[in-house]
């Protein structure tokens, strides 16, 4: 067996499309390839007609063009649904426009497969909305890699000294753009001043996302992209995400591998494994954030359970855990 993994733009100016921005979607490619490792299942990031199955990350232009090239020579199509219409509204300006369209092109694009990975159930109920059939839909989820995500003190001390953190820091971890919930984080913020608040992720130019507010609470700090991701994780007490929309939002189970307890938004992505009370707190509005918030920062007890629960969800989304769960797709896709 043969794998094409291929992620549109990956090899594109030498790979500077993807340098320095930390995305879900970067995150899950790599853990596709140690998956296949794992397997040790022979793979390829670039088109070759030996391969077996073409896995797609992002179903643009060229990867249309090798779909229809794969399945004219008989290849098996895999495509991850990594991108939704739901998802595209507040990231860029103008989005609200482009994800009308999105959803035209999208439901064209992962028609073309003989198989769709969703990150989650929620992801797979839009697909079917969209008018794609339920039987090439597949729940998968991005899994997390615990090689690369664990607690570790002493890069945590060092990411703490660096920003001169003290006390219960709470933070985020992703691309500082609005569908994030970035107003609920500086509310926030606002409400707790003698707490710090870490944002650590990518800044776009102002010509393509809404800019950051012009004051921001002196207890806040957007980082902008940072290189040591495990270090930004380890700086944090609390992890809260505020995101309005995501198909899964893998950086939840990055927090939890760490045993950090985790604050969402009560979105319907989360139904079914992100468990209120148990795993995580879940707030539908600023005010039950900030409700959330103060228990939190209040009872160190309730943060070591729920980071003790967020820790066992990560073992059961690890790496290991999704490959067989991938291996019973490829065979059952290329059983005569």
């Amino acid at each position: 067996m043969k794998i094409c993994l291929y992620l549109e733009f990956y090899h594109f100016l030498g790979g500077k499309f993807y340098k320095k921005i930390g995305t879900g979607l970067l995150s899950s490619y790599k853990n596709q390839m140690v998956i296949l490792k794992h397997l040790g299942i022979e793979y390829t990031d670039k088109w070759d007609d030996s391969c077996d199955i073409l896995q797609i990350n992002t179903p643009w232009l060229k990867s249309i063009w090798l779909i229809k090239k794969a399945k004219s020579k008989g290849k098996k199509v895999i495509i991850w649904a990594h991108v939704t219409a739901e998802d595209i509204r507040g990231v860029f300006r103008f989005s609200g426009f482009l994800s009308v369209l999105a959803k035209i092109y999208l439901k064209y694009a992962y028609g073309q497969a003989d198989m769709v990975f969703c990150p989650s159930e929620y992801t797979k109920s839009l697909l079917v909305a969209y008018g794609l059939p339920a039987e090439k839909l597949r729940a998968q989820s991005n899994g997390v890699d615990l090689k690369k995500f664990y607690k570790d003190e002493m890069r945590g001390e060092l990411a703490r000294r660096q920003y001169s953190l003290s006390g219960v820091v709470i933070g985020n971890i992703g691309l500082a753009i609005p569908r994030k919930g970035i107003n609920t984080f500086l509310y926030l913020a606002e409400k707790f001043p003698g707490n710090r608040f870490m944002w650590y992720g990518k800044i776009y130019n102002p010509l393509f996302v809404k800019a950051l507010p012009k004051t921001i609470p002196a207890n806040v700090n957007f980082t902008g992209y940072v290189d040591d991701v495990l270090a930004a994780f380890n700086s944090l007490d609390i992890f809260i995400f505020p995101s309005y929309e995501e198909n899964q939002g893998m950086v939840i189970l990055e927090a939890a591998a760490l045993g950090l307890p985790i604050l969402v938004r009560d979105i319907p992505v989360y139904r079914g494994w992100l468990v209120h009370e148990q795993n995580c707190l879940k707030a539908k509005n600023d005010d039950e954030f900030r409700i959330c918030l103060d228990r939190l920062l209040k009872d160190a007890d309730l943060r070591k359970r729920l980071g003790e629960q967020a820790q066992k969800l990560a073992e059961e989304n690890s790496l290991p855990v999704m490959a067989a769960k991938t291996m019973d797709i490829y065979q059952k896709l290329l059983k005569p």
